[in-house]
């Protein structure tokens, strides 16, 4: 009930310094959702007002990617604007992780890989990251430890929906015991709002608030469930009260930016970490494959960019972005500079090291905002991915993938999106040249995997990639 008390006093707070003309930067990040699990995208049985609304409200990129198709790895690349391949971050980072690694000390993001947090603290922001992290858990790998001023959340990835009886949860290194919400889609959102309200808004300030919703285990409240009874499929129906539950935080953040005046001055950011999973009975809309595959449902997600007044509402962008234009967008809306890339590390090769810095710079993504804005033509992107044994480079229009158990595949997914038509026997010069492409970019990466992971994505994918057709929504 004291918890209760205290949050309600912050939220009614609403008396603030007067701000810096740098945006407030909220970045949501869904966990394992599929490309079709909103109204806007094409579900005919899931409720998210609030996301759709977000979507109008800004610029969807129709073709948004991830760097890769499972948590961690894809994390690593958000995170630090760069390529995770290009150092070491492959797999993902689980529980098998500890039986195949080289050196326990490597599990996680390497140290001197500068994150979001870094650059944006240097420029002057408060900084906080809420929810999950799954980015390492030993020294050195803490988000304290890398560019946020404030964490709650968990360190590592799958966790209950319903924390009071056990959980990993911690806020500053402290481990929590009480809860303002049941629920911990509702709690980490109670915890951004105390944070909102609590922070030093002297200073522009960028959240990153993590969702683990939609990912599994299917857990939601009786509440949230007994909306969707329409839904026969029960594993369906619980997701789809998980997507309710965090369709609602959404709102209720976009409420409080609303009165407190800070709409026209918060770019909000929104995707999902990685394509829809085959666990969680998410839905991955016209896309064939899902998580742990190199096929659309696998890296492309829907993405959402709003800033009011900046950007333009209601409007798309049908060429490639990617989750590494975050950190060129966040700093070019700061009005900042990136901080300098570290030097090689030990176990990397120091000759690929700089033939990659030469060939792909620094870091890896653009600056949205000229081509959201329409002030410059839609860039031709490269885009890169590789995940035990299957290797993929998406380039102009074009996706080749080379896979371990079959020949290469090549698409054309701006107009196949469920990549069924297979161009390798009759795009002979392009299949060729988009190899070449592919091989020189392995060729410069610095180190192998630092470790490896669940063989579960080998067969997994290999599976998936044997079957073509895209699915419909279950009922």
């Amino acid at each position: 009930m004291l918890l209760r008390a205290v949050l309600i006093a912050l939220l009614a707070h609403s008396a603030f310094p007067a701000r810096s003309a740098a945006p407030n930067i909220l970045f949501i990040l869904a966990d394992d959702m599929g490309y079709g699990d909103m109204g806007f995208l094409g579900s005919k049985h899931l409720r998210t007002p609030h996301l759709d609304q977000l979507a109008r409200d800004g610029v969807f990129c129709s073709q948004g990617y991830v760097a890769s198709p499972v948590c961690s790895p894809s994390r690593a690349g958000l995170i630090t604007g760069r390529d995770p391949r290009r150092f070491g971050y492959e797999e993902n980072l689980n529980k098998s992780a500890s039986n195949y690694h080289t050196r326990v000390e490597l599990l996680g993001l390497p140290p001197g890989e500068h994150t979001l947090g870094d650059h944006l603290r240097a420029a002057g922001y408060a900084t906080a990251l809420i929810g999950k992290w799954h980015l390492g858990t030993g020294e050195g790998f803490h988000p304290l430890e890398r560019g946020f001023d404030h964490f709650c959340g968990m360190l590592t990835g799958s966790h209950s929906y319903f924390p009071k009886k056990k959980n990993r949860l911690e806020r500053n290194r402290v481990a929590l015991t009480e809860f303002s919400n049941p629920y911990l889609t509702d709690f980490f959102t109670d915890e951004a709002l105390m944070w909102l309200n609590a922070s030093e808004h002297a200073k522009p300030w960028f959240l990153f608030l993590s969702y683990n919703a939609p990912h599994g285990p299917l857990q939601a409240t009786d509440e949230d469930l007994a909306r969707f009874e329409h839904i026969s499929d029960r594993r369906r129906r619980i997701y789809a009260a998980m997507m309710f539950a965090l369709d609602r935080s959404v709102g209720r953040l976009r409420d409080w930016l609303a009165g407190n005046g800070l709409t026209k001055n918060t770019l909000i950011v929104f995707f999902s970490d990685n394509g829809g999973a085959t666990g969680n009975a998410s839905w991955n809309g016209p896309l064939s494959g899902s998580k742990g595959n190199l096929r659309e449902g696998g890296v492309r997600v829907p993405m959402f960019w709003t800033w009011p007044g900046t950007l333009p509402a209601n409007r798309r962008y049908d060429s490639p972005a990617s989750s590494l234009d975050l950190l060129p967008t966040f700093l070019a809306a700061a009005d900042a500079r990136a901080l300098p890339l570290r030097k090689p590390m030990p176990h990397e090769d120091k000759r690929n090291w700089a033939l990659g810095v030469k060939r792909y710079g620094a870091y890896d993504g653009v600056n949205l905002i000229p081509y959201l804005t329409g002030k410059l033509p839609p860039a031709k992107r490269t885009l890169f991915w590789r995940l035990q044994g299957q290797t993929c480079i998406r380039s102009g229009n074009d996706k080749l993938i080379k896979l371990s158990h079959r020949p290469p595949q090549l698409f054309r997914p701006q107009t196949d999106v469920a990549e069924v038509n297979d161009l390798s026997e009759t795009e002979i010069g392009r299949f060729e040249s988009l190899f070449s492409e592919l091989g020189e970019w392995e060729s410069s990466l610095p180190t192998i995997p630092l470790w490896g992971s669940s063989p579960y994505w080998v067969s997994e994918s290999a599976r998936q990639y044997d079957e073509l057709a895209s699915q419909p929504e279950p009922k």
